[in-house]
This record gives C-alpha cells, sequence and structure tokens, in this order.
C-alpha cells in the first residue's frame, strides 16, 4: 500500500509542474535546467546529512565492500540514468515554455505504455496479449495526433522514452538508497552541465519571483516526486505502475485547458480517445480486480 500511494503522490505532484515552469517563461529552458540542477544538489544535501546519514553510510560502505566490475557497472548505470534524466528534464521545460502543455501532459500518458514496453524488451517483463493490443492501440493514438500536429507529438514521444528508460534503469538499481541514488545522480548532472553553464549562462537572476520558484521547482516537483517515485518502483514492476501514473496527465491536461486556456481541437479529442482506450484496456486487469473489489464488498 505504502508504495502505491508513494506513485499516486508523486505523479499528484508532476500533474501541476507546468504552473511554477510557466511562470518563469521568459527565462531560458536551459537557465531553468541550470538552476533547477544547482538548487536540487543543495537541498537534497542538506537533507541527507542532517537526516540520512546512517543511509549514506551504509550505501558507502556497499560500495566499499562491492568488486572492482560492480562498482563500474553501478557506475555506468548512474551515468546512463542520469544522462535520460537530465535530457527528460530539459526537453520537458522546453516543451512546455515553447510547444505547448499540451505536448507535456500527452507524453506522461504515453510514458507508462513506453515503459511496460520497454520493461518488456530490456527487462524481460510479462506482457499479455491484451496488453499488447493496447501498445498498438497507443501507436494509432501517437499517430493520430502526429498528422494534426507532428512537432507536438514527436517532443511528447521523445519526453515519453527518456522518462521510461529512466525508469528502467532505476529497476536494474536495486541494491541503493533511492535517495541517495537521486542524490548521486544530481551531483552527475550538476558535473556534466557546468561546463555548458560556465561556457554560456546568462547573468544570475536576482528577482526574487525567479528564485522563489526555482525553489518550488526544486523540492516541491523534483525531488519530492521524484524520491516518491523511485521508492514506489522497489514494489511496483516497470511494466505494472497501473493507473496511478495517469494522475499526471489528467491533472495536466486539466491545468492546460481550465487554467492556462489551451485549445483542444477534434483531431486532438480523436487521439486522446483512443489513448484513453489504450489505457483502459492495458489496465484491464487492475480494473477488472477493483471492480470485483467492489461488488465483494457490498
Amino acid at each position: 500500500m505504502r508504495y502505491f500511494l508513494a506513485g499516486f503522490l508523486s505523479f499528484a505532484i508532476w500533474g501541476m509542474f507546468s504552473i511554477p515552469l510557466r511562470n518563469l517563461k521568459a527565462y531560458p529552458s536551459q537557465e531553468i535546467l541550470y538552476y533547477r540542477i544547482f538548487v536540487s544538489l543543495v537541498c537534497i544535501w542538506l537533507a541527507i546529512l542532517l537526516f540520512r546519514r546512517k543511509e549514506l553510510r551504509c550505501d558507502v560502505d556497499f560500495l566499499a565492500s562491492s568488486t572492482a566490475s560492480e562498482r563500474i557497472r553501478i557506475g555506468l548505470q548512474i551515468l546512463v540514468s542520469t544522462l535520460l534524466l537530465t535530457g527528460n528534464w530539459y526537453t520537458y521545460i522546453y516543451a512546455v515554455n515553447h510547444v505547448s502543455l499540451q505536448s507535456g501532459a500527452f507524453a506522461y500518458m504515453v510514458c507508462p505504455l513506453i515503459t511496460a514496453f520497454g520493461g518488456f524488451i530490456l527487462l524481460n517483463e510479462q506482457l499479455s496479449r491484451l496488453k499488447l493490443i493496447s501498445l498498438g492501440i497507443a501507436l494509432l493514438s501517437v499517430i493520430l495526433l502526429g498528422t494534426g500536429s507532428l512537432i507536438e507529438v514527436l517532443w511528447s514521444v521523445v519526453i515519453a522514452t527518456l522518462y521510461a528508460l529512466y525508469l528502467i534503469m532505476q529497476r536494474k538499481m536495486q541494491h541503493l538508497d533511492k535517495l541517495n541514488l537521486l542524490a548521486f545522480q544530481i551531483v552527475l548532472a550538476a558535473i556534466l552541465i557546468l561546463p555548458f553553464y560556465l561556457s554560456k549562462h546568462n547573468a544570475v537572476p536576482i528577482e526574487p519571483w525567479f528564485w522563489g520558484n526555482i525553489i518550488i521547482v526544486a523540492v516541491v516537483f523534483t525531488i519530492v516526486p521524484l524520491f516518491l517515485s523511485l521508492y514506489a518502483l522497489i514494489g511496483i514492476p516497470s511494466s505494472s505502475l497501473g493507473i496511478i501514473i495517469y494522475i499526471n496527465p489528467i491533472i495536466a491536461f486539466a491545468v492546460a485547458i481550465l487554467y492556462f486556456g489551451e485549445h483542444l481541437d477534434s483531431g486532438k479529442m480523436i487521439a486522446y480517445a483512443f489513448l484513453a482506450v489504450s489505457v483502459i484496456v492495458f489496465n484491464w486487469g487492475m480494473l477488472k480486480d477493483i471492480l470485483t473489489f467492489k461488488r465483494k464488498i457490498s
């Protein structure tokens, strides 16, 4: 139950991520990414050094006792997952502020299906025939959306694929504490972007509005939901994250249309309808179990 609740909260929080990002629309996407990583780095290590030194020591001891080949494998996994996560952050920030809010929301509608397919291919996680059919319906939805706006669907697929591969990588890294793992990834992300920051960054913003939103992005929309989602993956297979992940795009679509007033044309409505069918088919087993459980209670 705690893994389910952690996953639910993480995706519910991410569903409202576009609000602070749109508050920063006047700033370049790479600048938002730089300061998101730097502020996240400070906040997460403060939390670990103040409250989780025991868990950090356990991970250091684990790495020290590992063989050289194991440390190399873990290091490569952290490097690849960091590149995927940083790429996902940048593409999402750019899409929300310069493409459309709906492209970001659609990405996380497609993400679980790509995650499931990736788990099937890379981790040998089993998919039923019904789930394979649902993936085919999702592909049809993406094609339909692409006929209306190829740019939007390409951004959506790239964002979704980067995060799906990141989730799959996390499933392969079960020995390290999830918050420590995230902290290591943010350290590496900061190291990777530092040359770009030093060579091409603008003057450091001094506006309180900017820093207030960056802190919210770093803590509320980065560290907290990422830790919750990684914690949820301890008990939830990457191919069975279930319907909880769809809390994210549902809230994101609502924010885009109701709060920011983005237009939803008939072509997009048909594409989203196909994707909704795909989601229902993919999660039919879980939905059936829920309905059966409710009948037993009543």
